[in-house]
């Protein structure tokens, strides 16, 4: 149930954001969320597209620092504190959170949080084991 998630590392220079965005653009390949976090000197742009394997390879080919990694997405009840309770999920299994970003899906009026975690496996069976509901790559990629 992963989901692969596009790491791009860019220079923190006018220009390179809307590059990436072109590139992808021009390959057909649509973003469904993402995330970015500067630096004075570089970015990291984190992207859910609807083709990673594509995206990726375009990316490469056109030398940008790339990886792929795998990310939880979870639906998040939209409630106060829905965000807090899935949190303490984590924290109570010892599950460390690297970073997470969410948007609104279509599908519903819930929140969608996208989690890097230590053991992506582990954090999908905990979410699932609580009755939360774990997006598959295909669920995301659509939306």
């Amino acid at each position: 149930m992963p989901i692969k998630q596009i790491t791009v590392f860019l220079e923190n220079k006018c220009g390179r954001l809307s590059s990436v965005a072109g590139l992808i653009g021009d390959e057909g390949i649509n973003i469904r969320a993402f995330s970015v976090a500067d630096t004075t000197d570089f970015g990291i742009l984190r992207l859910i597209v609807n083709d990673p394997q594509r995206a990726y390879e375009a990316l490469r080919r056109e030398d940008y620092t790339v990886r792929m990694t795998e990310v939880v997405a979870v639906q998040i009840p939209d409630h106060p504190g829905g965000l807090a309770e899935v949190l303490t999920l984590m924290q109570e299994a010892g599950i460390n959170i690297e970073y997470l970003y969410a948007f609104v899906a279509k599908l519903s009026g819930d929140a969608l949080a996208v989690f890097r975690v230590e053991n992506v496996r582990v954090a999908e069976q905990l979410m699932l084991g609580k009755g939360l509901k774990v997006l598959s790559g295909e669920e995301v990629y659509n939306l």
